[in-house]
């Protein structure tokens, strides 16, 4: 059986990750913040049996120790990075908080590297080796033409760059590391005028990342396959 690791996997895209990889047959280990208040997906743990939940906070070196600690021995197929925050809402120039901005930075690029770079071992031991980065369109250069968000923008054009690194750091090894926009989803952080579900975000990302190709490896896709210019 398969194994895949789920980051931010209490609510919105990851919950709904971790409900169709098990679907698919892949044993999940799911990681959040707080699993003591992830009632939805504890009850998923307590209905299917290879389903196991464990704390991470990214913005915490001392639980990524702990986290990859847990895994230690247990090779990893998919890693799936959904785990990310939006930072400070009103980063408008002339507003920006540097304290908001470094946080972010922690969580949505340098958190997602150090993971990475920890769980090697594991990863390599897989037969998988699928790196999965859940990027957005608003990191997309080419695509700013209203400006602002300039911490949520600036964390992910910086993801992309990690990933893109990643793809040719581990080409020798037959990685194949994706950076991936989920689309305007319906969750907390993409608000209620998004413009498709989790259901409908989580099977296309699935998808993507499952029949990518080594000619793929570092590229910015759509949930649909979709290439996004960088």
């Amino acid at each position: 059986m398969k194994h895949i690791v789920i980051t931010g996997a209490n609510r919105g895209i990851g919950l709904e990750l971790v409900r169709q990889a098990r679907s698919k047959g892949y044993a999940v280990t799911a990681a959040c913040r707080r699993p003591d208040t992830a009632e939805e997906l504890l009850a998923l743990r307590d209905e299917h049996r290879n389903l196991d939940v464990l704390p991470l906070e990214l913005s915490d070196a001392h639980s990524i120790d702990r986290f990859v600690h847990e895994l230690d021995g247990r090779a990893i197929d998919v890693f799936i990075n959904n785990a990310g925050i939006y930072g400070q809402r009103d980063a408008t120039l002339g507003n920006v908080d540097p304290e908001a901005w470094h946080r972010a930075f922690q969580v949505n690029t340098i958190a997602p590297l150090i993971l990475t770079q920890k769980l090697l071992p594991q990863l390599r031991d897989g037969a998988g080796r699928r790196l999965a980065y859940l990027s957005s369109k608003m990191g997309s250069i080419a695509d700013n033409t209203s400006g602002g968000s300039y911490v949520y923008r600036s964390t992910k054009s910086a993801l992309n760059q990690v990933v893109r690194s990643l793809a040719e750091d581990l080409k020798p090894d037959g990685f194949i590391a994706l950076a991936l926009h989920p689309g305007w989803v319906r969750t907390d952080m993409g608000g209620p005028n998004g413009l498709i579900d989790t259901e409908t975000s989580a099977a296309g990302l699935l998808s993507v990342i499952e029949s990518a190709t080594a000619g793929q490896s570092g590229q910015f896709l759509n949930y649909d396959g979709g290439v996004i210019e960088w």
